[in-house]
């Protein structure tokens, strides 16, 4: 037995309307415009690198405060420490002084040695301080004595570990 189908005539698919005609139905181009798309990545790349040189710029910038800072109020705490100590000697405060001196010192030298040391040196009679030495914790002081002569001393600090202020250690050549 054989099968036969009648299909019959072959159909198109039915007519399916379009949208409907008015004014923005069909775009008047096939795709979207291009012109003008690299100039606005190249501005948007421009300000992103522009934004991240002012942060950094900054904060560089900061960086170089804070150490210039820094270094300034050193050498402020290790003029105020050498002065003190050099003001006390030249003025006869031998107590005042030995106080100024660091632990180290102190537990080396008693405060009557002290004294018997420094009535035995030259006296001091002016000085200028040179700028501090983090590295090697010494101040360089140009002293003048009552004899009309003049030395290039330092001065070696220490920082004291109770009060985190300078105290000198030693006056030596």
């Amino acid at each position: 037995m054989a099968l036969t189908t009648n299909l019959g005539p072959m159909t198109t698919a039915p007519h399916v309307p379009g949208p409907p005609p008015g004014p923005g139905v069909y775009p008047p181009f096939p795709a979207p415009p291009v012109e003008g798309k690299g100039k606005r990545i190249g501005w948007g790349l421009g300000i992103a690198a522009g934004v991240v040189v002012l942060i950094c710029g900054g904060g560089v910038a900061a960086l170089i405060g804070i150490g210039v800072s820094a270094t300034g109020a050193l050498q402020e705490r290790a003029e105020a420490a050498v002065s003190d100590y050099l003001d006390a000697v030249e003025a006869k405060r031998y107590d005042d002084a030995y106080e100024l001196l660091c632990d180290s010192t102190q537990e080396d030298e008693s405060s009557a040695q002290f004294q018997a040391r420094i009535t035995g040196e030259e006296v001091i009679t002016g000085y200028t301080l040179g700028d501090f030495n983090i590295v090697s914790m010494s101040m360089p002081v140009d002293v003048t004595y009552d004899s009309g002569a003049s030395a290039e001393l330092s001065a070696a600090l220490e920082q004291d570990t109770d009060t985190g202020e300078f105290e000198v250690c030693s006056l030596g050549e």
